[in-house]
């Protein structure tokens, strides 16, 4: 709840000459307003170090003070939420209340001998005793101690020259020099919902408003665009404060990103957009871009990160999280991070191993103590304020921060701008250290599978958002008089698809109040998304009727995939009695499935193309059935079609799995084998996986299988399995009469508390390493524990594939939805639930539905087409709601029948994203990537409309690279050179 408090003031005649605060305690968040409604200041209640609950309202009172009327909102919520959240829900029966207010007056020159006294205490109990300093911060408390009587004020003065005399003594030139910044790290969601990190960010940085005032020196970080844009919206007056303490240095808008994201589980094109919105609003708003990645609080971070940032503007890194690591300690403090590609970003992590330092000689100390590259540079960055649920820097700290800026014993400390800190890194620091690949987190493994509906529900949203896009810029090239490419509306879903990705929120490791927010969300992209594809489908078949009369004999399919594909699709339900008549042996041959669908075969359809199906089409050239029947030497069951025969037992265990071709058994001991695990972590119950969970587990016998379709597209297992007596799960099992692909449609009804269902498959193959898919590429990892890095890694974030491969053959583990992933010698495992209690208690309770799929092939990961299987096990062929019919029968051509784009060449590049150009409607976009790790030399046709083509990064400025493209106007194609793992993006003019 939230409660309103009109507060009038009259200065007492015995406060004249002297500074007067108002105190109020409401043991909980509040903020000041002015009468005006300007606010003015927030306030956090209750005890603890971020405790701040006076306002200042006069430095110095006069005889004529008038009464002064302001406002107190009080929020119902501490800054971390109601209760404790490591282990139990939070407690919803919660009462705050007022625990006071009055006016009160420091004794300023007591108040100050007690930020001296402070200083000289740490000194002396953190200085080791072999030096000289210790000795002489120990005397001169005990001098201060025994001078100082709290009872005679007349002995203030002579106490603090004391402390005057000892804070004489300055640092070395050789001292490791400290860069400080102000901060308040708050959470865009985490114990509180969006709404409360609106206000969050209004009473955290108006507070620091107050304090720049009156501390000139002071200087202060906020990163998140997301919440800038809150603030303009809500707070329009104190975000016009701050854009003028912004021009003025103090306030420092940084950061890059819209959120400060997750780095393991949005797509690459989603990490693009996190930088595209955040550098736009802050060149917008701020009059220049943020040339430093900021993310002190992420759970991992991926292996292209330093090729997006680079592409982005920015060229340094900041964060802290491996100083969390459980196992191994994270050797550097300052290096160069070189990502797949060969980028590289300068990089800090804070040697204080906190966001969140209190401005005390200790930390400093650690600074120095803890930075493990004082051989290459002596610097270091240093992070101050209270955080996460907000608050930042307070009086106090600043008053020690004044003290120790250059004092004998400790760093020198100055307050600067990160950005001084990294040029002067880079200007003087020698042979810095390199670090290669993915930062991996050693901590927080379970949040890729916590809140399993949010992650299904980001990786639709992402694909929706790459169709619309793509067929909202062929309607606008198509059609630029009567379609207006839906700009607004789509940087409003991105942001909002952008927003979800917080790093406490598409981890899983927020409040239940989080997640029907984000539901609520993803409806909104839904349907609004939907709205914008029919609007652009529409644009380019406006001519057609729809398809809904029953003697309509043919309809179309869209393919939004960059390359050929052969599909079993549903033929819509207005056609399904057509096809069903027609077929016969010479015509497209169709299933009747048990619930009236008919399934046909769309052949042989072009990527960024559109196909005609009819019932006459002959798809049965080269058509073997597939086929499902009872094993006759066991309970046994069988899917067979001319590549593969897997065999099923009653647990829905593949017990055999056979390519003909290859004349080979894949199966070593058995797949699809359900484990349930206790899953129980030490501290972080929604975070975390830990590794003595693997010790206990069962796997799950209970269960029986029949058969659902037998064919001839589609033949079908249908497993029924008991979890426990709260939990089932419901499975179908298919194999199509196209490909080696196997199919798991899953349903579970989950109603555990703290287990983890798990899915494992233990193929016939030696390999070292696993290959997964990350960011616009993928990533190697190994599958033996050898050394402790190697244990680390026993849950992984991978996208929608796993790859087991040896040479000569593999198997992919696909999948539509989920995120954690584990390969040990020879077994791959998928985690499909998890049942955490806590920060949410009804995490992940209810229906599941999701998909995985198991995908032999022959050659070795890099000679395979797992990057493709994938994608279209993600993105299916599209039904175009039109009526085909008049079309086809009068011999014109179906729009889109020849593909908008082409790749020739280059088979391991696949073009992921076409856009409309942000600031140019005569432009559109292009974004490619290699997606193995080898160079390529590709030629990319359009047949949209284009006159030139140019190279940009991904905020779509220029960029010359010295790679000069070949455009051939003729047949509108440019050949375009890649590296392995690059990203390229092009701008097409027309």
């Amino acid at each position: 709840t939230t409660h309103w408090f009109r507060v009038t003031v009259r200065i007492p005649k015995d406060f004249v000459g002297r500074s007067v605060r108002f105190e109020i305690d409401t043991s909980s968040e509040a903020m000041i307003w002015s009468t005006t409604g300007d606010p003015i200041m927030g306030l956090t209640g209750g005890g603890g170090r971020e405790r701040h609950v006076d306002y200042l309202l006069t430095e110095k009172a006069t005889a004529h003070e008038k009464p002064r009327q302001f406002y107190v909102e009080m929020a119902c919520n501490q800054l971390f939420g109601n209760g404790d959240y490591h282990q139990r829900p939070q407690d919803r029966r919660i009462y705050y209340r007022l625990n006071m207010a009055d006016l009160m007056s420091h004794n300023e020159p007591v108040l100050a001998l007690y930020y001296d006294l402070q200083v000289i205490n740490d000194m002396a109990n953190r200085i080791t005793e072999e030096s000289p300093r210790s000795w002489q911060a120990l005397s001169a408390a005990n001098a201060i101690v025994n001078v100082f009587e709290h009872t005679d004020l007349s002995t203030v003065e002579p106490a603090r020259e004391i402390a005057r005399q000892f804070f004489k003594a300055q640092g070395g030139d050789s001292n490791h020099q400290v860069y400080a910044i102000g901060n308040c790290h708050i959470d865009t969601a985490w114990l509180w919902p969006f709404a409360e990190t609106k206000r969050k960010a209004a009473r955290s940085w108006s507070t620091q408003l107050q304090l720049m005032d009156i501390y000139p020196e002071y200087r202060f970080a906020a990163s998140q665009a997301q919440q800038f844009e809150w603030l303009k919206e809500n707070y329009p007056s104190l975000f016009g404060r701050i854009q003028d303490k912004a021009k003025a240095g103090q306030f420092i808008p940084l950061g890059a990103t819209w959120v400060e994201c997750d780095c393991n589980m949005p797509s690459g094109e989603s990490l693009v957009r996190q930088f595209l919105l955040g550098q736009r609003f802050y060149k917008e708003h701020f009059g220049e871009i943020s040339d430093i990645f900021w993310l002190p609080d992420t759970f991992g971070y991926a292996s292209q990160l330093p090729q997006i940032v680079r592409l982005a503007g920015a060229k340094y890194f900041f964060t802290q999280k491996l100083s969390w690591n459980s196992i191994n300690r994270f050797p550097n403090t300052t290096f160069r991070w070189v990502g797949l590609d060969g980028s590289h970003v300068l990089t800090h992590m804070a040697s204080a191993n906190t966001y969140a330092a209190q401005c005390t000689p200790g930390e400093l100390m650690d600074s120095v103590k803890r930075h493990k590259d004082l051989a290459y540079t002596n610097e270091s960055l240093y992070l101050f304020g209270n955080g996460d649920g907000g608050g930042g820097p307070l009086r106090d700290m600043l008053e020690r921060m004044r003290r120790m800026e250059n004092l004998d014993g400790l760093p020198k400390v100055k307050q600067a701008h990160p950005r001084e800190f990294y040029e002067h890194v880079e200007s003087t620091s020698k042979d810095l250290v390199a670090w290669k690949g993915e930062l991996y987190f050693e901590l927080h493994r379970g949040t890729y599978t916590s809140q399993a509906k949010n992650k299904l529900w980001n990786r639709q949203s992402e694909f929706v958002l790459r169709d619309v896009e793509l067929l909202s810029t062929i309607a606008h090239t198509k059609d630029r008089q009567g379609f207006r490419y839906p700009l607004d509306e789509l940087t409003r879903l991105w942001k909002l698809v952008c927003l979800n990705q917080f790093h406490d929120v598409i981890p899983g490791s927020s409040i239940n109040m989080v997640y029907r927010d984000s539901d609520k969300i993803y409806k909104d992209v839904f349907d609004s998304a939907e709205k914008l594809r029919l609007r652009a489908l529409d644009t380019i078949y406006g001519e057609l009727p729809p398809l809904v009369a029953s003697g309509d004999s043919g309809f179309a399919v869209l393919n939004t995939t960059s390359w050929m594909r052969t599909s079993i699709i549903a033929v819509p339900t207005p056609l399904a009695p057509t096809f069903t008549r027609q077929a016969n042996a010479d015509s497209l041959p169709v299933q009747v499935c048990d619930d009236g669908v008919v399934l046909a075969i769309a052949a042989n359809v072009p990527g960024y193309a559109a196909q005609a199906i009819e019932p006459t089409t002959d798809g049965s050239a080269r058509f073997v059935p597939v086929r499902a029947y009872a094993s006759k030497t066991d309970s046994s069951y069988v899917l067979e079609n001319r590549h593969v025969r897997v065999t099923i037992d009653s647990n829905g265990q593949i017990t055999s799995y056979y390519d003909h071709a290859a004349k080979r058994e894949l199966v070593a001991t058995a797949g699809n084998v359900f484990e349930l695990y206790d899953d129980v972590p030490d501290y972080w119950d929604a975070w975390d996986i830990e590794i003595y969970s693997l010790e206990k587990y069962q796997t799950l016998t209970s269960g029986t299988v029949s058969i659902s379709q037998e064919g001839p597209l589609v033949a079908s297992l249908e497993l029924k399995l008991d979890i426990s007596e709260h939990s089932k799960l419901t499975q179908r099992i298919s194999l199509s009469a196209i490909s080696a692909r196997l199919d798991f449609d899953t349903e579970v009804d989950w109603h555990e508390n703290r287990k983890c269902l798990k899915a494992s498959f233990t193929w016939d193959i030696l390999s070292d390493v696993a290959t997964y898919e990350t960011q616009f590429g993928v990533v190697q990892r190994p599958t033996h524990r050898n050394t402790s890095w190697d244990i680390a890694k026993f849950e992984v974030c991978a996208h929608k594939f796993a790859d087991l491969s040896e040479f000569g053959y593999g198997v992919a583990l696909l999948n539509d939805c989920k995120y954690g992933h584990a390969t040990l010698g020879n077994k791959m495992s998928l985690s499909l639930l998890r049942a955490p209690k806590a920060p949410d208690e009804h995490c992940d309770m209810g229906m599941h539905r999701f998909c995985y799929a198991v995908y032999p092939h022959a050659g070795s990961f890099n000679e395979s087409n797992v990057v493709q299987e994938a994608y279209q096990f993600n993105v299916p062929l599209q039904i175009l709601p039109y009526n085909m019919s008049a079309l086809l029968g009068g011999g014109r051509e179906l729009p889109l029948a020849q593909p908008c784009f082409s790749i020739s060449g280059a088979r391991n590049v696949v073009l992921d994203t076409v856009k409309l150009a942000e600031d140019d409607g005569n432009s559109f976009i292009v974004r490619m990537y290699e997606a193995y790790g080898g160079h390529a030399r590709a030629l990319l046709t359009t047949r949209l409309p284009a006159d030139a083509v140019h190279k940009v990064n991904i905020l779509e400025e220029r960029v010359d690279d010295g790679a000069e493209l070949s455009w051939m106007s003729h047949s509108k194609t440019v050949e375009v050179v890649f590296k392995p793992f690059e990203i390229v993006t092009l701008k097409f003019t027309f």
